[in-house]
C-alpha cells in the first residue's frame, strides 16, 4: 500500500565503513559495515549565500521603482521594498513555489508534503524572514538569551528559522523529482 509521507519523516539508508585493527591474509585492513537510517536532508550546499542573494534580487526592482519612479528617500524605499517583497513573495511562493530571486538560483519552496506552501504558511515564513536581518545588527542588539533571561538554552535566529517554524524546505528544482518519489514510496 502506498502511503504519502512527510519530508520530516523521510529516512535514507547509509552504510558507514569503520576500520578495525585486523588485517586479512593479503595485508588489507578489515572494515566493519554499519547500516543506518538517517533523516533525509532536503537542503543543499551554499543555500545560505544563494538565499541572501535571492532576497537581494527580490528587493532590488522594488527599491529602484520606489526610489527612481516614486522619488521616495532611500530609507523609505527600502522599507516599502521589504513590505512589497513580503507580499509579492507570499503570492509567488504560493502559486509557483519561487520568487524572481529564487528562480535565478533554481530554488523552490515546498512544505512538508512536497507541495508549494499555502498562502498563510508562505506569509508566515516571509514575515519571519525579517528575523534574518538580525544578522546584520548582531553587534548592536543583545542576544535573545540575555533579553529573555534564558539560561543554558540557545535561541539561534538564523536564515533557516523561518523554514523550521513553518515546516517548509528550500530545495533545488532538480531535487523535486527525487523528493516526490521518496514521498510516495511504499512504507514497510
Amino acid at each position: 500500500m502506498a502511503t504519502t509521507l512527510k519530508i520530516s519523516e523521510l529516512k535514507v539508508k547509509k552504510i558507514i565503513r569503520r576500520p578495525t585493527r585486523q588485517f586479512d591474509l593479503s595485508g588489507m585492513r578489515i572494515y566493519n559495515e554499519f547500516e543506518y537510517d538517517l533523516p533525509y536532508n532536503a537542503s543543499f550546499r551554499n543555500n545560505e549565500r544563494q538565499r541572501i542573494f535571492a532576497k537581494i534580487i527580490d528587493l532590488l526592482p522594488f527599491f529602484l521603482v520606489f526610489f527612481f519612479i516614486f522619488h521616495q528617500p532611500g530609507f523609505y524605499s527600502i522599507l516599502y521594498s521589504i513590505l512589497s517583497v513580503i507580499i509579492f513573495g507570499t503570492l509567488t511562493e504560493n502559486n509557483w513555489g519561487t520568487t524572481l530571486g529564487k528562480k535565478t538560483f533554481k530554488i523552490k519552496v515546498i512544505d512538508d508534503r512536497g507541495n508549494y506552501p499555502a498562502i498563510l504558511k508562505s506569509l508566515c515564513r516571509n514575515l519571519l524572514c525579517l528575523a534574518a536581518f538580525k544578522l546584520l545588527v548582531n553587534d548592536y542588539i543583545p542576544p535573545l538569551n540575555e533579553v529573555l533571561k534564558i539560561e543554558h538554552k540557545e535561541a539561534n535566529f538564523t536564515i533557516h528559522m523561518n523554514n523550521k517554524v513553518c515546516r517548509t524546505y528550500i530545495v533545488k528544482e532538480s531535487q523535486l523529482i527525487q523528493i516526490k518519489k521518496l514521498l510516495t514510496q511504499k512504507v514497510a
